[in-house]
């Protein structure tokens, strides 16, 4: 897949199906979207292209604070899986804000060729979103291209969207989160300096230090698999995600305790699949009761992943 950031000069000179969004999380209503893309621009020999934006429309507009389900990293990683040509990412400011529909539309086709656009249900683009389904259409049979427009994936009775995965991530709902995403929700970091409290205590974890737009899930324990630095193998893990409230009610933390694991990982990139949520964060009397429930938590974040294998 290439990928390019800007549209202000020519990308392509072949023909291409192109679709355009956030897509942030490429949840299945994503996917399916960018499949139908693919499989339309391989049946008529043409490149299949998908257009973003970042920082999210929402947030640049102050609509929304920095909740990102996938970084721009992750984002390519997942747009590659599914078979797409090329990827464009483009900087979303202020003045990309005042572009009107018809002036994107012609780089759109200057640019990229675009013969065939594909767009969810609820898609609008160009200032003020004039530029609905309708409005594209008839411009598409001024200009030479085709609309095709697909309804949202429905699960469990409501329709897939990525808010609806950041308000199931904010209750610490992961079964509706990865329901939603077609797959287990992620976060990857640097493993960084702790308070060494969890090796103290018997049960040594790594504390992860994520981009700060990232979405993260509510406070509490999940059962997680992780991926250290260049391993090949996902290992069982444990994650706390919190304050401490038994000792200081500090800085909010992501604490991922390996199963039968212990080696020194400091400046080592981690990646956290979260699997299923097991209890919240609680206060306890004694570091003796928190190390018995951690110990607790050990063994049943070990049930749960020997069930998802």
């Amino acid at each position: 897949m290439q990928v390019f950031h800007n549209l202000t000069t020519p990308i392509t000179q072949s023909p291409t199906v192109l679709t355009i969004g956030a897509f942030d999380g490429v949840h299945l209503g994503h996917q399916h979207l960018i499949r139908s893309v693919v499989e339309s621009a391989r049946a008529s020999n043409r490149r299949s292209v998908l257009l973003t934006f970042f920082p999210l429309p929402s947030v640049v507009l102050g609509r929304a604070t920095p909740f990102y389900l996938t970084s721009n990293e992750e984002k390519l990683a997942q747009l590659e899986r599914l078979g797409l040509d090329v990827a464009v990412i483009i900087e979303f400011t202020l003045e990309t804000a005042q572009i009107r529909a018809a002036q994107f539309v012609n780089l759109l086709i200057e640019n990229l060729q675009m013969r065939e656009m594909w767009i969810g249900h609820d898609f609008a683009l160009g200032y003020k979103r004039e530029g609905n389904a309708e409005f594209l259409r008839v411009m598409g049979e001024e200009r030479g291209y085709t609309i095709h427009s697909l309804e949202a994936v429905v699960l469990d009775g409501q329709p897939v969207s990525s808010s609806r995965v950041r308000d199931a991530l904010r209750a610490g709902d992961m079964r509706q989160a990865n329901a939603c995403l077609g797959r287990s929700f992620q976060l990857s970091g640097v493993v960084v300096q702790g308070a060494h409290r969890g090796r103290k205590l018997g049960v040594p974890t790594a504390n992860l230090s994520v981009w700060a737009g990232h979405a993260i899930p509510a406070n509490g324990i999940y059962a997680c698999r992780a991926l250290v630095g260049g391993a090949a193998a996902w290992r069982n893990a444990v994650t706390n995600i919190g304050t401490r409230p038994t000792f200081d009610n500090g800085a909010r933390t992501i604490e991922a305790h390996l199963l039968d694991f212990d080696a020194d990982l400091y400046g080592q990139t981690m990646t956290l699949d979260f699997i299923a949520y097991q209890r919240p964060e609680l206060k306890y009397d004694s570091a003796e009761a928190l190390i018995a429930q951690m110990r607790e938590d050990v063994r049943t974040a070990h049930e749960i992943l020997t069930r998802k294998t």
